[in-house]
């Protein structure tokens, strides 16, 4: 007990000198304003309340402490897969009628059928642009770029085609059927350690989280949740080899597919201590996560192939975008001062653009800590990977896009919410929140 209070101490000691370190660093050698720099201190702060909550369960994780009893199967009704599978298609063409029924309300004419040409309003374009024509080596700037686009999902879409004949519709159809797998998958992988009840309120929250109407959007989030659930879940299982291969989909749909290296690591490991495993199913196990980053890989070849440089993506990025890793604090930072500057100036920047991505990252911190102590480690170091690359861009447009596509949230707001008052305030603010965000995109409030 004392070596393991020893090492908590040891390690949380090493993750606050490094934290503290970094945000001295970035103050000293930044310009921006005094409200910025609080947002700062504040999303550091936040991120370093998680990591003390998450040292103990990530120190006794390791140990071989001994873990939850896996939830009973017996609870579950019949033929649930099925159930969600259809209920979360359904959902899926309300969030399109939705829109449709919206947009005339708000003062847009056109049928349902036009109204599904909006969606291509935001990334959807580069995606089914891609899909068609594939990567370009030579043509126009804006059809060059569309080289960062990672092609899992426009592959899917391309085959998709053959049945529909439009690749909007393929792309809407892709969507359609990775958001009721990915329910169903997010379903089993909480069941693994939650009964029934619990693990449908967590899909309901997963359901109701802002953004999410964006699953039924022409956009790779479906398809990246779906890869992303059935990589953890095969892996739980025991079944690394399968789920790697998910994950390395993942990774070649979208570059935080690389992040699920950090629960599978920390599974691997879990397991090696526990005895559940032998040497050679160890090694056996640590080869299968090789294929993760192979499917980013392919990636950066098609790179190769189409520009000549493996890493083209990030010359775009930075040329076209003014996007490279930074510090998540920074985010913080000039979020807040642009917030600030376009709060009289700009309201539909404000409330469609930044107060989205400020609440959003702010809240999930909060969340995630919150819940650090009762949620299965290796989801916890999930999350903290994902926070750190997805906030870090210099350039952050889509906080809440990136952010509703980490299961570890609803997750989170399931163990907070056990009791009645909690659980009807987080259905009612969800609701609230997501409404009013369908609406801003709705309307093209800077909604990306």
């Amino acid at each position: 007990m004392e070596q393991k209070t020893k090492i908590r101490r040891i390690g949380s000691l090493i993750g606050l000198t490094t934290l503290t370190a970094l945000l001295i660093h970035w103050w000293l050698s930044n310009s921006c304003g005094l409200w910025g720099r609080l947002a700062a201190v504040g999303s550091a702060a936040l991120f370093a309340l998680l990591g003390l909550r998450f040292m103990p369960r990530w120190v006794d994780f390791w140990s071989g402490s001994p873990l939850p009893a896996s939830s009973a199967q017996k609870d579950e009704p019949r033929r649930i897969e099925l159930r969600i599978f259809f209920s979360l298609l359904a959902l899926d063409a309300l969030f399109l009628l939705s829109a449709w029924l919206l947009r005339g309300a708000l003062g847009h004419r056109g049928g349902f059928l036009q109204t599904l040409d909006f969606w291509r309003c935001t990334d959807s374009q580069h995606y089914l642009a891609i899909a068609e024509d594939w990567y370009l080596s030579e043509g126009s700037r804006d059809r060059l770029v569309q080289l960062v686009f990672l092609p899992g999902y426009p592959v899917l879409i391309r085959l998709f085609h053959l049945l529909t004949g439009e690749y909007l519709y393929a792309a809407l159809l892709v969507s359609a059927f990775s958001f009721a797998g990915a329910g169903v998958v997010f379903y089993r992988l909480a069941r693994l350690d939650l009964p029934h009840r619990n693990a449908m309120r967590a899909l309901v929250f997963l359901c109701l989280m802002p953004g999410s109407f964006f699953y039924a959007s022409p956009m790779s989030e479906s398809l990246f949740l779906l890869t992303s659930l059935a990589c953890v879940y095969l892996a739980r299982r025991d079944r690394w080899l399968l789920g790697a291969l998910c994950g390395a989909w993942a990774a070649f749909t979208r570059s935080l597919g690389l992040m699920l290296l950090a629960p599978l690591l920390m599974e691997l490991v879990a397991a090696a201590v526990r005895r559940e495993q032998t040497v050679k199913q160890s090694l056996w196990r640590a080869a299968a996560l090789l294929l993760i980053p192979l499917g980013f890989a392919a990636y950066c070849i098609i790179n190769r192939q189409v520009s000549g440089n493996a890493f083209q993506f990030m010359v775009y990025q930075r040329e076209h975008w003014g996007q490279k890793l930074g510090f998540f604090f920074n985010t913080a930072a000039y979020q807040m001062d642009l917030a600030i500057g376009t709060f009289r100036d700009k309201p539909q920047n404000f409330f469609g653009l930044w107060l989205p991505n400020l609440l959003y990252a702010f809240f999930s911190l909060a969340l995630v800590a919150a819940a650090a102590k009762k949620l299965r480690p290796s989801y916890t170091a999930w999350f903290i990977a994902y926070f750190v690359i997805a906030i870090g861009a210099t350039w952050l447009l889509s906080a809440p896009r990136y952010l509703m596509a980490m299961p570890v949230l609803p997750l989170s707001l399931a163990l907070l919410t056990e009791k009645e008052a909690p659980k009807t305030a987080a259905l009612i603010g969800l609701s609230a929140c997501g409404l009013l965000y369908f609406l801003a995109f709705l309307q093209r409030w800077q909604v990306w």
